[in-house]
This record gives structure tokens, sequence and C-alpha cells, in this order.
């Protein structure tokens, strides 16, 4: 019995294996793990979340246009020293003695200086005074009225010619309410003035730097022309045959095909001085009978 125990005990000690022999599975094992852990490729790294500074750049606003300024209202030249300083010096010219005849307006009005021996032949017995600025619109006017230039002044009569500057953004009927206003003040302030109101006068394309007329010119133009032109229609009907009165000379201006010869407006907005004597010309005998 004790033979039997040992022999057995015995040979299960030879068959068991020994220890490196049971460990070289579980090596081999790992390694191949191992192996195939640096084999397998990477997956492809996730893309990045959107972010402000990858995101699709957005589509900008459309440009605002500036809006339109009211041709009725009372509007400076804010920024333009010139138009401050002829307005003070307007102001000084009402304190400095008496003024017989007014003439009210802008560059065209202002350029009875490029003609002295014209205006004075014409309107230096009346006392003349001129109250034009260079580049004026109606709103601009209407802010020089509000702001003191016919204080202390008692024309007889006023001579008042505006808006062609207001026909690049101005409707005809924006300047023709424009001219109503100013109208409205002259009357108001100086209630036995009488009011000689002139049509804008007419205007053609102008050429450029190098002397040529191009395309862009003659729709503006073309443009300008049609609103002057529908103002002027509106402007006549502000005469009432008593404190005011409507004048529209403008076919004096023009050549005998309809068009401004260059002698008369160089630039075809600005008389020369033969334009002013065709101004004085049509103007002396109605501005006689309302300095009476």
């Amino acid at each position: 019995m004790l033979l039997v125990r040992s022999l057995t005990r015995s040979q299960a000690v030879r068959l068991e294996p020994p220890m490196n022999q049971r460990l070289l599975p579980l090596v081999l094992g790992l390694a191949a793990l191992s192996i195939s852990a640096v084999a397998q490729p990477a997956a492809p790294a996730a893309a990045p979340a959107p972010t402000s500074a990858t995101a699709a750049p957005a589509v900008p606003p459309a440009a605002v246009p500036p809006a339109l300024v009211d041709a009725s209202a009372a509007i400076p030249k804010t920024g333009n020293a010139r138009f401050f300083e002829l307005h003070e010096a307007f102001l000084s010219r009402a304190k400095s003695g008496p003024i017989g005849v007014l003439f009210l307006g802008d560059s065209i009005t202002e350029g009875w200086a490029r003609a002295p021996h014209i205006f004075d032949h014409y309107f230096g017995k009346y006392q003349p005074a001129n109250f034009g600025i260079g580049g004026d619109q109606t709103q601009h006017v209407i802010w020089r009225i509000e702001n003191g230039e016919l204080e202390g002044i008692n024309p007889k009569a006023v001579v008042l010619m505006i808006g062609t500057n207001n026909s690049g953004a101005h409707s005809g009927e924006q300047i023709a309410d424009g001219v109503k206003k100013i109208i409205s003040l002259i009357r108001a302030k100086l209630p036995q003035t009488k009011v000689l109101l002139f049509a804008i006068f007419p205007r053609d394309a102008r050429r450029n730097a190098d002397g040529l007329i191009t395309e862009a010119a003659i729709a503006d133009a073309g443009k300008r022309v049609a609103a002057n032109d529908r103002a002027n229609a509106l402007l006549a009907k502000f005469d009432d045959g008593a404190n005011v009165r409507f004048f529209n000379i403008n076919p004096v201006f023009l050549g005998r095909d309809g068009r401004i010869p260059w002698t008369i407006m160089p630039d075809q907005l600005h008389p020369t001085a033969a334009g002013y004597q065709l101004w004085a010309e049509a103007l002396e005998k109605p501005l006689a009978e309302a300095m009476q």
C-alpha cells in the first residue's frame, strides 16, 4: 500500500511540467498582443468642432445709402468754413446800412461779383446786397434766413434763384417745396418786400478735366435738367400777381439749336459776363416796378 502511494506521488511529480515551461505560453501570448497593437494603424483623428476662427466668413450687410436730406428743412453746411464766414459777413452787411434790393441764392447769384460793372450799372442805384453762396441748396438758404440774414433789413425786393444744386438728389417736387419754404420765410419776415422769383437756369453736360463730355456726364445732366424743369413748372404756380412774381428767362440763354452756347456758360452752368448781361436786361424792368 505504501509502495503504491509512493509510486503514484513519484509519477505525479515527474508528470508536472517545469515552471519555465508553464510560463512560456503566457510570454508568447503577451508578445503577440504587443505586436498586434504596434502594427494596427491609428484611427484618424476626429475633425475639430468648428469655431469662430474656422467658421465660414459672414457675408457683410449691404451698404445703407445715406438718408436723403430734407430740402425744406433748415440745415447748414457743417464743416464748410466758407459758408459760415460768408454768413457772418452777410449779418454784418445787414447792420452796416440800408438794403434796397437783396439777391439771394447760390453760386450763380454769388457770381454777380464776376461782372461788377454790369451789377453796378443796373442795380447800383438800389443799394443792392448780394447774399449768394456757392454750392448752396434750398435747405442751406432756409438755415441762413432762420439764423438772422433777414433781420434788421427792409428791402423793397428780393431776387431769388435757387435749386440747381438740389437737382442731383432731390426731385422737382422736393426742390419746389424747398423754394416754397424760402418764400414763406421771406414773406413772414419781410411782409412789405416783393419776391422776384426766377426759374432755375438751364444747364447741360459738363466737360471733364480732359475737355471731354462723358456718357456719365450726359446722364447726370439729363437727370438734373428733368428735376429742374419739373421744379420750374411748379415754381410758376407761386406767382400771385402781387407779392411774388415768377420769371422764366431760360430761353435767352440758349442758342438757335436749343443748347447753351459755351460763350454764355463755359461750364454749362455758370454764366459769363455775357450771361449776366442777359439776366440784367431781363430783370431791369420788373425790378424797377418793384422798387417803386
